[in-house]
């Protein structure tokens, strides 16, 4: 029993289940399936999981019919052929003893032509608002053949050892749709009262039941768009969930935040309020009598979940992404060890950014998500022969390759040439609310002590400083700095910007390092379209200033789109009175402002500003590695040293390096 945690370590009874404690792993979309079937990937990655402590794994949604496929990596629909492949997922799961569920999901109108090549579905013909496409109203015959592909996906997932499912009634999908009168207008049997309504979902799982048996488990997902009013209100979200549980249909409730109509909260950035999905659970938890409540969406940690429970808002907790981060998350909370779990920094880069473009996923802050059958999950192996590693910079390839290193039981040196590690990451942890990425950079400061690294801040390295008789391995990890010419990738044949000598030029960094002290009239030029550019204008404009964004990108935060921040990014940016100009370039500074061009009329105009800011592409801090490759000492160039990029690949090659020393 965790003292720190006491709620959350307390088991609890599931139909005929018992779990060990309240924490679930819930359902999402890995998108790892290879021609439609399970992998290895699938099994390690549930197992690594399950071996960190979560007591419920909800392995990622099974589309029920043809018309619910949703990306590239979905399960095979209507197929036994399953079964088998499933077997050892199920297996990896249970034998650490977490209860495994599968989600069943039908996405009626949303569908996604390029991936199903099906017409879309849905109750009375409403668009999509997942893809440009319309959908078709249902006939009897579709509706019952819909049914029929729940409960005959229920009978599979029973087959291959699941211990229960999950119907998908959130987001705006197939079921609550049918719940939705905006969506149900129909004047037959199926719509109209809520008796009508909830035909669909009460017959899916009382056939569910009859199919799969007693002990089989039930649950319902359901999600909370407050601020949509054509969207089931909380209220009405209560009438039907109690309706289901006085039938005795469903054995548990998860609630979720935001849907098709309120995409954005769906899975929600540090922009949005942590426990999202506890307010909704609250209301369901004061109707039902039979079900267990389970919230989920932005309850990162496990103070949040020990919170959620305390009050009474639910009985279990679903953290997701912060066991995409530290699998290992329950393990840690339960042996009241929370400063060892790496925290989930809510950036969605690499789980729905890389799901959002149809890869499966991965993790910004954990390189092996997705990868544990090739890296043996989150746990390191001793070197058979221990060796003196020297990692050159403490940005996020550094630190990362050097806690690896050490982890294996090598003899790590850190130098870091600025009084603070982190890199031009410790910077974007300064930005608004992105305190998360400097409680990241202090868990590196925690676990690298604990691994008796040697840090020593302060210390620029020369190719001079490094005797190749002291170490076996050097590691360049020297990172990137933004260049000071104003190029511009929009005007390629333009290697200085015009007019940048006469000062008031700073980079974004030197704006968040507090190097540079701009005017009140700001232009920032972001070419990146990342939070670099974004995450700077919005330090600027609460400290004061009057920023205008100037990018040749369609629109402000291009590369934020598939994080699903650039929208709520774009709204803070305009309440704080941040304006913009895109598709537009700079063809001279002036020194009181800048002369752009339209990148659509060729017009030029003035912009008056005081101060121009570049967010324009870094170049590699690499001038060490001539030297270093001409040492008698074995040496690794990883990060933005090698090719400045994002987050995540420095990461990664850390990750890579430490595990190859």
């Amino acid at each position: 029993m965790s003292n720190k945690f006491p709620r959350l370590f307390s088991p609890l009874k599931l139909r005929s289940q018992t779990l060990k404690n309240r924490i679930v792993f819930g359902a999402h979309t890995a998108n790892m399936a290879v021609e439609g079937l399970p992998t290895e990937r699938h099994a390690a990655y549930y197992e690594e999981r399950a071996i960190g402590g979560a007591a419920m794994i909800v392995v990622e949604p099974m589309p029920v019919h043809a018309a619910a496929v949703l990306t590239r990596g979905n399960f095979r629909h209507s197929d036994d052929a399953v079964i088998p492949r499933f077997k050892p997922v199920v297996e990896a799961i249970k034998r650490h003893g977490a209860v495994a569920i599968q989600q069943l999901y039908h996405v009626g109108a949303h569908g996604d032509s390029d991936n199903s090549f099906h017409p879309h579905w849905s109750p009375s013909g409403g668009p999509s608002y997942h893809d440009s496409d319309g959908s078709h109203p249902m006939s009897q015959a579709e509706i019952r053949e819909t049914i029929d592909g729940f409960v005959e996906a229920a009978r599979r997932c029973r087959d291959a050892g699941f211990d229960g499912v999950e119907v998908w009634a959130a987001y705006l999908g197939m079921v609550d749709q049918f719940w939705t009168p905006w969506c149900n207008r129909r004047e037959d049997e199926w719509g109209g009262s809520l008796e009508n309504r909830t035909r669909m979902s009460r017959e899916i799982l009382s056939r569910i039941r009859a199919v799969c048996g007693p002990d089989f488990i039930i649950g319902l997902a359901v999600s909370d768009e407050p601020d949509v009013k054509v969207a089931l209100q909380r209220e009405e979200l209560a009438e039907i969930v109690r309706l289901h549980d006085e039938l005795g249909l469903i054995d548990y409730v998860t609630c979720g935040s935001g849907g098709y109509l309120d995409f954005y909260k769906l899975m929600p950035t540090f922009l949005y309020p942590e426990k999202l999905g506890a307010d909704l659970a609250a209301v369901l938890k004061g109707v039902v009598k039979n079900a267990v409540v389970i919230a989920e969406s932005h309850i990162r940690t496990p103070d949040n979940a020990e919170t959620v429970l305390g009050e009474g808002a639910a009985d279990l907790v679903s953290i997701v992404r912060g066991q995409i981060a530290d699998p290992h998350l329950a393990t840690k909370a339960g042996e009241d060890r929370p400063d060892d779990i790496r925290g989930c920094i809510s950036c969605n880069q690499m789980c729905w950014g890389r799901r959002s473009r149809d890869y499966w996923i991965s993790c910004l802050v954990n390189p092996s998500v997705g990868r544990e059958a090739e890296w043996n999950g989150d746990r390191f192996l001793r070197a058979d022969d221990p060796k003196r590693v020297l990692v050159i910079g403490g940005g996020p390839a550094g630190l990362e390759a050097a806690r690896v290193s050490a982890e294996r039981g090598h003899r790590v040196t850190l130098a870091e040439a600025a009084p603070r590690l982190g890199g031009n990451f410790l910077l974007a942890g300064m930005q608004p609310r992105r305190a998360q990425i400097l409680d990241l950079i202090a868990w590196y400061e925690r676990q690298l002590g604990k691994l008796n690294v040697d840090v020593r801040l302060n210390t620029y390295i020369e190719a001079d400083d490094i005797d190749p008789a002291e170490f076996d391995m050097v590691i360049a990890a020297t990172g990137s700095y933004s260049p000071e010419t104003g190029f511009q990738k929009a005007l390629p044949t333009v290697e200085t910007m015009p007019g940048i000598e006469k000062g008031n030029v700073f980079t974004v960094e030197a704006v968040m390092a507090r190097q540079a002290r701009p005017g009140n009239r700001v232009l920032l030029l972001d070419e990146g379209g990342g939070w670099r550019g974004g995450g700077t204008a919005w330090k600027l404009a609460e400290d004061g200033h009057r920023v205008t964004i100037l990018t040749p990108d369609p629109f402000v935060g291009k590369e934020l789109q598939r994080t699903a921040a650039d929208v709520p990014m774009r709204q803070i940016l305009r309440k704080l009175g941040v304006d913009w100009i895109v598709e537009a370039s700079i063809l001279e500074w002036l020194g009181n402002g800048a002369t752009i061009v339209d990148h659509n009329t060729g017009e030029h105009r003035f912009i008056e500003a005081d101060t121009l800011v570049t967010a324009t592409t870094n170049l590699p801090m690499d001038w060490l590695m001539p030297v270093l490759r001409s040492l008698d000492v074995a040496t690794r160039q990883i990060g933005d040293c090698a090719a400045p990029r994002q987050a995540p690949y420095a990461f990664y090659e850390g990750r890579k390096a430490g595990l190859e020393v």
